[in-house]
């Protein structure tokens, strides 16, 4: 029988699949999302923790800024400064201050063994609370 219909010019109806898909996925998310706000969630009481517990409440101390210029010159709070008036300034800062820092910004032009011998010197009298500046 199939060779007599092909031989006339009629061919067999094709079924679609797609739009009977589309609407079984339609009425599939209705009742999942039907079914989700019809559920009671159960909770559970846990006491948290409170932010206020963690807080770091102290205000942190502003660094020592030291400056060197194109010059060669040691500057603090922008007037010229010598390495014994430096060592000073240090060690008076740090002792108003135990967890301050000693920040040294340098002069981008300056020889690199220059800010070297600065930087020895700043961690010989603030030990180990110095830092280079960059930007």
């Amino acid at each position: 029988m199939r060779s007599k219909a092909r031989q006339r010019g009629t061919s067999m109806p094709e079924v679609n699949l797609v739009p009977m898909m589309d609407v079984i996925m339609t009425i599939l998310t209705f009742f999942i999302i039907v079914s989700m706000t019809l559920t009671n969630f159960q909770s559970v009481d846990v006491a948290l923790p409170t932010a206020q517990s963690g807080v770091n409440r102290e205000r942190p101390v502003d660094p020592m800024i030291v400056g060197l210029n194109q010059q060669q010159q040691i500057l603090l709070q922008g007037n010229p400064a010598t390495r014994e008036q430096l060592a000073q300034a240090i060690q008076t800062y740090l002792v108003q201050n135990p967890k301050g820092s000693v920040v040294l910004k340098a002069d981008q032009g300056l020889p690199y063994q220059q800010v070297i011998r600065v930087l020895a010197t700043l961690k010989e009298v603030g030990g180990d609370s110095v830092s280079l500046a960059i930007e």
